[in-house]
């Protein structure tokens, strides 16, 4: 059973950079293919190495991201986001997220963003002009 209001999860998505664009009836079909999840605290959420295949929004609770090239990464808390490529291309996860306490959070997987990419191509077009702009302006 939900513990949110459907629109709490619609402004967590807008705040992703990967949606910013979209329309407000995309993001609440996108909210509405997600799931809520609780963990216990020492729950690891993804494993750096292994291929990602979901997009993950903290509602309550933090979780510690680590690497292997350097240990502890950052805190992350209500409202931080992570995962969002793993929507576009099944690549291996850069680090390892695990709940430091309890944690209450969403997902939405790659299996119903592309299904929502199929059904609205006008959502495609959106999200690859916001990872074109990301690139450009990461290179300038």
């Amino acid at each position: 059973m939900p513990r949110v209001r459907h629109d709490t999860k619609v402004e967590a998505l807008r705040r992703a950079p990967l949606f910013a664009g979209l329309a407000k009836s995309h993001l609440t079909e996108l909210a509405r293919q997600s799931e809520e999840m609780d963990v216990a605290a020492g729950t690891v959420l993804c494993r750096e190495g292994q291929t990602g295949q979901e997009f993950f929004v903290l509602l309550d609770g933090e979780a510690e991201v680590t690497s292997s090239q350097g240990g502890p990464v950052r805190k992350v808390g209500p409202g931080d986001f992570f995962g969002e490529i793993a929507l576009l291309e099944p690549v291996k996860r850069t680090a390892t997220v695990t709940a430091t306490t309890p944690l209450h959070f969403f997902v939405l997987t790659r299996q119903s963003f592309q299904r929502m990419l199929d059904e609205n191509p006008q959502v495609e077009r959106r999200v690859l002009r916001e990872l074109a702009h990301r690139v450009i302006t990461s290179h300038a």
